[in-house]
């Protein structure tokens, strides 16, 4: 695996360069300047289109606005909230939170615009059965320009699938499915490659039924989990109230300068937390990845900057609602700088492993302050080296994991550390690794013990299946532009498949996570947004005649709304 991940953190290094965020972060200034401020509109207008006046059977299309939010929101609030949030804390510190709001908020304008594009260009030839995304609207737009560059078109459009087919294997898939296993393994004992198959299963059964069962299912599953997740986060924050004001305070000041380290936490720069803050709200929110226009497609409407507002409201749902909470649960219960749960013998040092690597010299297990130890937990210590970067000082984790021989008896197999000079231990302490979303778990445990162990292990498993049953939706969209619908059963089998291999227990620490969500990402921005820089002047365009025929009354409601068991179930727009 070493070298796997060398390439791995070199792909990343190109992907996410500053420049890349930095491009990013611009774009969605752009487009909320030039929108005059649409996340305005995304959160009044938004909210009336959602709650049905606008629908109408006769539209072109196959759900309504209501479950296309779902559906997209079920691909976007899932394991990034819970897990990858949790992972944004633990790499970038509490200054990664900040820069999750920023996203969030300028995420709102990038998800309208590109949204409109597709609503623009989506293939409706089939009006029941409407395709849409960035690869059609590349293919169709650069057709209308000039017939010559139609050969043009359809390449990007096809390159942008190959992208969103990595960015559904990765990120859309085994990220899910992975976090699933470890959590319920690490709660029940049942062995991860068991959720997979599964989670597999559950899967299958659900997709086989195109994109009206899925948004069926995200239409009721959604809201539930939604309800289900912020109260329970709401009751620990009463309950950690006192902390909330110097949270609030650190997770300011740690986004413009470094944070120290303390307990578990090795420290982070600015530069990380805004690296890591950005990378993770863009992997849970999804914008500028090209995603949600593919579920929004299949929205019924005539009027395509309507579903275009409506997909504003996902980033402000996702990150600004969602994760906010999953990282206010995490910091003000203290689980991100923990202390340690054992310490190692005396004797302990570090000790040359190969050339230029370091390890420990024990394989001992110490004595855990509270619970057992069991096979497959994995823990950590920290050492002093070469300068860390993500850090800003020189420690270093240096990873193990708790194994047992055939005897039964348990022991630690640590992992090597690359150093140009040799290390030292920056003390005895053994600390536990939470990984992603057990982290999270381990927050709720601490204010109501058992609360992690039931609530996030159930919203772990909500979220999983309904982001999985929508990134299906995603490569089997892409699958249909790259070799049309006679592929649509072979990849639902490998999409099923992955889930199962993802559970096998080849990822093991918090940045091997980091880099594999992060290259299914990465490659997504690359070709989705130059797309909306080509053509967002017409989405703009459409944006700013559409808000002009709405301010002076020219179009408003059609009807009254309809009730909400209709609204979920999608009936109000059955002919």
């Amino acid at each position: 695996m070493s070298t796997l991940n060398l390439f791995l953190n070199t792909l990343n290094a190109v992907l996410w360069h500053n420049a890349v965020l930095f491009l990013l972060l611009g774009t969605g200034v752009l487009f909320t300047v030039w929108s005059r401020v649409c996340q305005f509109r995304a959160l009044t207008h938004g909210v009336h289109v959602v709650r049905g006046v606008y629908d109408k059977p006769d539209d072109p299309g196959a759900i309504n606005h209501f479950q296309a939010l779902s559906a997209a929101l079920s691909a976007t609030v899932g394991l990034g909230n819970i897990g990858g949030v949790a992972l944004a804390i633990a790499l970038g510190g509490p200054g990664a939170v900040f820069w999750m709001w920023v996203v969030g908020f300028f995420g709102m304008a990038i998800k309208l615009t590109e949204v409109t594009l597709s609503m623009l260009y989506r293939n409706t030839s089939d009006p029941d059965n409407p395709h849409g995304g960035p690869m059609w609207v590349v293919s169709k737009a650069l057709e209308a320009r000039s017939p010559r560059l139609a050969g043009v078109g359809r390449v990007i459009g096809g390159i942008f699938c190959v992208t969103l087919l990595i960015s559904t294997a990765t990120g859309g898939n085994m990220f899910q499915a992975w976090n699933v296993g470890v959590i319920t393994e690490s709660y029940f004992g049942i062995p991860s490659i068991v959720t997979g198959i599964i989670l597999a299963i559950i899967v299958a059964t659900v997709i086989i039924g195109g994109i009206k069962r899925i948004g069926a299912v995200a239409g009721r599953l959604v809201p539930i989990m939604l309800v289900m997740y912020v109260i329970a986060g709401i009751y620990v924050l009463v309950a950690n109230f006192s902390e909330l004001p110097g949270i609030f305070g650190l997770i300011i000041t740690a986004a413009f300068s470094p944070v120290e380290s303390t307990g578990a936490f090795i420290g982070g720069t600015m530069g990380y937390a805004f690296l890591f803050g950005m990378k993770r709200a863009l992997f849970s929110n999804e914008a500028g990845q090209g995603t949600s226009p593919i579920a929004h497609s299949a929205a019924k409407t005539d009027e395509p900057v309507r579903e275009g507002i409506v997909a504003g409201l996902e980033p402000f749902i996702d990150t600004i609602v969602v994760c906010t909470l999953t990282a206010l649960v995490i910091l003000s219960t203290g689980v991100w700088n923990r202390a340690a749960e054992a310490s190692l013998d005396p004797a302990a040092r570090i000790v040359a492993a190969v050339d230029g690597q370091w390890t420990v010299s024990t394989s001992a297990v110490p004595a855990r302050t509270t619970g057992d130890w069991r096979a497959g937990d994995g823990v950590f210590v920290l050492i002093h080296g070469d300068p860390n970067p993500q850090s800003g000082n020189d420690l270093h984790r240096l990873d193990g994991t708790i194994s047992a021989d055939d005897s039964g008896a348990l022991k630690i197999a640590w992992t090597a550390l690359a150093g140009a000079t040799p290390p030292r231990l920056a003390g005895p302490e053994v600390f536990v690794s939470y990984v992603g979303a057990t982290l999270t778990a381990r927050a709720f445990d601490s204010v109501v013990p058992g609360l992690g162990k039931w609530l996030v292990t159930i919203a772990v498993w909500l979220f999983a299946i309904s982001t999985l049953i929508s990134w299906s939706y995603y490569g089997e969209q892409g699958i249909i532009y790259l070799a049309g619908e006679r592929a649509v059963l072979p990849y639902k089998l490998v999409f099923c498949s992955l889930t199962i291999v993802a559970t096998w227990g080849f990822l093991k620490t918090d940045a091997q996570l980091d880099n594999l969500t992060g290259i299914g990402t990465g490659v997504m921005l690359f070709v989705n947004v130059p797309i909306m820089w080509l053509l967002g002047r017409q989405a703009m365009l459409a944006y700013n005649d559409y808000i002009n025929r709405l301010k002076t009354g020219r179009m408003g409601p059609e009807h009254t709304p309809p009730t909400l068991e209709d609204l979920i179930s999608g009936r109000d727009v059955e002919k």
